[in-house]
């Protein structure tokens, strides 16, 4: 899905929600657990609940993967289910040397046919740029995150007086451009935002940390938004663990659609 593809998208649904689908076997309903396929059925019923809703799905790849084949399966079919009519986001923070990032942009953009990836930066722009060369897909680079870990390195001071995750938004920037290029800036930062986006006024910004992490939503859309919108509001157990019973997708349509309503006022 290309820039002004999702921007239609967002206006069309009054929505920049982003679904994070990370299914938990210890958390899914119990009831969900006696099917077939207890990881695909669970995240079809969150999709049914949710697609007016949203306008991207962000798969956890750490949820599938640690149950080997049967994991990757209930991925692909969770990609085969989800519209067309949705950005689809595989996080899986994947960085490597050039032609292993080749390998792993095959992978989440040809054969489970992702739109974007999250991208780790530490290994330097040849790690990164070769999952730009695929047309109308999308780096998403992990530039601030919403964790607590964040300080231990993102946010040290350099002897230019930048922070390490200003120079990374700084010279990564250049590595691609606001068409195939996003960065990850946790909710939970809202301080920077202004700041950030002195360095980067035009990207898009997947933005998890709200709900659950306590990232403040309409601090991130006030601080945050940009003329094309630039924001994806990332929300996972807030919705898709409203309810532990059989009433799981009904509430996760009314978390989402509160927030919906409440990005609505914005747009």
């Amino acid at each position: 899905m290309n820039k002004s593809n999702l921007i239609r998208l967002i206006h069309k649904k009054k929505s920049f929600l982003c679904v994070g689908l990370d299914p938990d076997l210890s958390k899914i309903p119990p009831f969900i657990l006696e099917m077939e396929d207890p990881i695909f059925e669970f995240n079809k019923r969150i999709i049914d609940a949710t697609q007016d809703l949203c306008v991207a799905y962000k798969p956890n790849i750490a949820f599938y993967e640690c149950l080997g084949a049967k994991g990757w399966e209930s991925l692909k079919k969770t990609v085969d289910y989800i519209s067309d009519d949705a950005f689809l986001i595989a996080d899986a923070k994947r960085g490597d040397i050039g032609n292993t990032s080749l390998k792993y942009a095959d992978t989440f953009f040809n054969t489970y046919d992702f739109d974007a990836i999250t991208v780790a930066p530490y290994m330097g722009e040849d790690s990164v740029t070769p999952f730009l060369s695929t047309e109308n897909k999308w780096v998403i680079i992990l530039g601030l995150t919403s964790n607590k870990g964040s300080s231990s390195f993102q946010q040290l001071t350099l002897s230019n007086e930048r922070k390490v995750f200003e120079e990374v938004l700084i010279r990564s920037s250049n590595w691609g451009n606001t068409n195939n290029l996003m960065y990850v800036i946790g909710a939970t930062n809202e301080q920077e935002f202004r700041s950030i986006r002195k360095i980067i006024p035009d990207h898009f910004l997947l933005v998890p940390g709200i709900g659950a992490q306590g990232g403040d939503l309409t601090q991130v859309i006030k601080n945050g938004m940009n003329k094309d919108v630039g924001l994806l509001v990332n929300s996972s157990r807030g919705i898709i663990y409203a309810s532990s019973d059989v009433s799981f997708q009904e509430r996760a349509y009314e978390e989402a659609k509160k927030i919906q309503i409440q990005m609505a006022e914005f747009l």
